[in-house]
């Protein structure tokens, strides 16, 4: 079911958190120092001082990836301290069956168990962790985040698709072009798109956003919904050519709704989708986020690689670098999603941002932590 909306997505769900038991730790991804962009100085934030030494941290659960995010305010945004991010793929299945299995609820647990770990050793103080359309779908839904809360002492929030829209927003909204022309931003993720128009003319802030729409197919969700001889190349470019379909007719209200003739449109794209091929655009020997967050992308060139990747074989794909064993059966589904926002929005040139919804969490939680009462 398509969700959408005219009206601006601004109210925001009860804040997910950490309750600090003890609980499994293992093995996770560290990440170098980054700076992020700060939030609008009207905004309020406090002055330097003991807020700045505390920890924040987001967490997002998506239908593919577990996600984790800790940082500390700086003068010029905020510090990313740990980060971890694994694939659970919460969502294998979920189309057929209505539930989360018991296998994808054990990758899932492992994950957080990781985030959980990470916490503690990092001594957050304040956090928010949330959950996304594999959550929203599920028939378990509510009993899956009751079991993590006992196992992690995590405390999910299942969000709407209209907050999910407002926090990618929010979170990488600083990548987009300079430009006084309409902008859309969007995020493909496991089990849903969302994409969001905005308006960024005379604002040192987030948007304002225009008009939404939350189709539901992610990668994940699109690649399930078709059933193929992937040894078959006519029967690759068939089943490709279905799941652009399928996104198109997803995205069509929107699109009537989309402003015609504009000039100086601008495009702004936070996934793996995107990052991805981003990576395969500058033939990338390993992911470099330092190299792909903020890059500008000319998108002939993506509809070129996804038409290309739409052709190759499941070990073709496999063998290419950024793409390998992990996300070689989903990125086909992710650039049918891509060219059919291409095919709406034919903006020259796709912003590419490794920034997101954990981003947009931690701008909120330092924001509200910050603000002059």
């Amino acid at each position: 079911m398509v969700q959408q909306s005219r009206p601006s997505p601004q109210s925001s769900g009860p804040t997910g958190g950490f309750s600090g038991k003890r609980v499994r730790s293992g093995q996770g991804n560290g990440s170098k120092a980054a700076a992020i962009p700060p939030p609008s100085p009207s905004r309020g934030l406090a002055p330097h001082g003991a807020r700045e030494r505390r920890s924040y941290a987001a967490i997002d659960l998506g239908t593919n990836n577990c996600r984790l995010l800790i940082a500390k305010p700086s003068a010029d945004g905020f510090i990313v301290v740990d980060a971890f991010s694994r694939i659970v793929r919460l969502g294998e299945g979920l189309a057929s069956t209505g539930r989360i299995s018991d296998a994808a609820i054990d990758r899932a647990i492992a994950a957080l168990s990781v985030c959980a770990d990470k916490l503690r050793r990092r001594h957050v103080t304040l956090a928010r962790s949330v959950a996304t359309e594999a959550c929203r779908r599920a028939s378990n839904g509510t009993d899956f985040i009751q079991r993590v809360y006992r196992e992690t002492g995590i405390a999910l929030d299942i969000i709407s698709a209209q907050e999910e829209a407002r926090l990618a927003v929010l979170g990488c909204h600083a990548l987009l072009e300079p430009g006084n022309g309409p902008a859309l931003i969007f995020d493909i993720g496991g089990g849903s798109t969302e994409l969001v128009l905005v308006d960024s003319n005379g604002s040192a802030g987030a948007p304002r956003i225009v008009d939404w729409v939350s189709a539901p197919w992610g990668v994940v969700s699109l690649t399930e919904s078709e059933a193929f001889d992937h040894g078959d190349r006519d029967a690759r470019l068939a089943a490709y050519d279905r799941m652009r379909a399928r996104v198109s007719e997803a995205f069509a209200p929107l699109a009537r709704r989309l402003p015609q003739g504009a000039e100086d449109i601008r495009l702004l794209g936070t996934s793996g989708t995107v990052t991805t091929l981003a990576s395969v655009h500058l033939n990338l020997p390993r992911y470099d986020r330092q190299v792909i967050d903020g890059l500008i992308v000319p998108c002939e060139s993506m509809r070129s690689i996804s038409e290309r990747l739409s052709t190759m074989t499941l070990m073709e794909r496999q063998k290419l670098p950024c793409i390998g064993t992990e996300r070689a059966d989903l990125v086909v589904a992710g650039c049918a999603i891509l060219e059919a926002i291409l095919d709406i929005w034919p903006a020259e040139r796709l912003g590419v941002a490794d920034r997101g919804i954990r981003e947009g969490i931690l701008r909120g939680l330092m924001d509200r932590d910050g603000r002059v009462m």
